[in-house]
């Protein structure tokens, strides 16, 4: 893998000379990247931290084979939160795939990429506009999977095909996308033989506005902890269904998202069903240079309220430059679970190159 990454910086170094050359078949190469320096701070009782990290790192090729032919990879590197002693650099493949573009109602995507479900886990981190995706999206996912999955920054390996219908003027009034996946994550085998079916759709009545439904049938196969705490390996289903909305016009950011989960996680303790909801807005003071945010964010992990966690948010971010951004957040935390409240402090610098 790490040889992998440094190949491709080597690419990304000649792209330029790569670009001069008369080849139909890899036209318009181009490098990429960003990365996310944070300081963060909590007094969450007997686990107080402050620090600097990697939230995330970044880089990517991207281009075309052929003129409906787009093609893409990226890597990521940053501190391995998935590890449990956090001591591990963390270096992985995060993107790899190829789409057949020609249709504008109808693309074909194969490889590794975003899972199609929900309107933010396809976001750019930078551009999700807070310190984290919600905890839903995180948990539902596939970030840091309830079921236990490897952190897979929400994507799969699979197919996937895609449109969007019924244009208005340059804007479409509806999309809709559905894709076949292995259900393990990225880099990884499908482990059962079964496939997870992940897709949705939006309409745009007015322009800014979009309203989607989303749905995901599949199964994971993992070890799990049953309820006498025998831990066994058994492939485990799981739905999930979102609803979600949006408004983002003349720099306003309006969404919210409700996700539902049925099937048991990694540890049947857990229960069967899980929910989350969130909803932010994203206020300009100065027009794409000065912001306020806020965002209320609820994760029930037994869709229950005694097994609630709430972040209530509150922040702002200043646009140097179009790829230079700093961002300042608090928020306070409620955990029903174990029945504290407590502070986090978020401070980052992002930039793009």
């Amino acid at each position: 893998m790490k040889k992998l990454f440094f190949t491709m910086l080597m690419i990304g170094a000649t792209t330029s000379n790569i670009s001069a050359q008369t080849n139909n078949w890899f036209q318009n190469v181009k490098f990429s990247g960003y990365g996310m320096v944070q300081y963060q701070g909590t007094d969450k009782k007997n686990s107080e931290e402050n620090g600097f990290n990697l939230r995330l790192v970044r880089m990517a090729l991207e281009g075309r084979a052929h003129k409906d032919f787009y093609w893409k990879a990226q890597m990521q590197i940053n501190g391995n939160t998935y590890d449990p002693d956090k001591s591990k650099t963390d270096i992985r493949l995060v993107d790899l795939f190829g789409e057949w573009q020609k249709y504008e109602f109808f693309k074909v995507k194969a490889g590794q990429f975003k899972r199609p479900f929900t309107f933010e886990n396809p976001m750019h981190p930078i551009t999700q506009g807070f310190m984290s995706y919600s905890q839903n999206v995180s948990k539902l996912a596939g970030f840091s999977d309830r079921t236990g999955e490897h952190g897979s920054n929400g994507r799969d390996l699979g197919v996937q095909v895609q449109g969007d219908l019924l244009w208005f003027g340059d804007r479409s009034l509806l999309h809709y996308q559905v894709g076949v996946f292995n259900g393990e994550g990225i880099n990884q085998k499908d482990k059962d033989n079964r496939k997870d079916i992940i897709g949705g759709f939006w309409v745009s009545p007015i322009e800014g506005l979009r309203v989607g439904a989303f749905g995901w049938t599949g199964s994971r196969y993992m070890e799990i902890t049953d309820l006498a705490g025998a831990k066994t390996k058994r492939s485990v289903s799981k739905n999930r269904y979102a609803i979600s909305a949006e408004y983002a016009k003349d720099d306003w950011t309006l969404r919210s998202e409700y996700i539902h989960s049925q099937g048991f996680g990694a540890n049947m303790k857990d229960g069967d069903k899980a929910d989350g909801v969130y909803a932010l807005c994203i206020a300009p003071v100065i027009k794409n240079k000065f912001h306020v945010k806020a965002r209320y964010d609820l994760y029930r992990d037994k869709k229950d309220w005694q097994s609630s966690k709430t972040f209530y948010e509150v922040g702002a971010d200043y646009v140097f430059t179009k790829n230079l951004q700093l961002n300042l957040e608090y928020a306070r935390v409620n955990e029903r679970k174990n029945h504290m409240n407590y502070n986090m402090v978020d401070v980052e610098l992002d930039f793009r190159f």
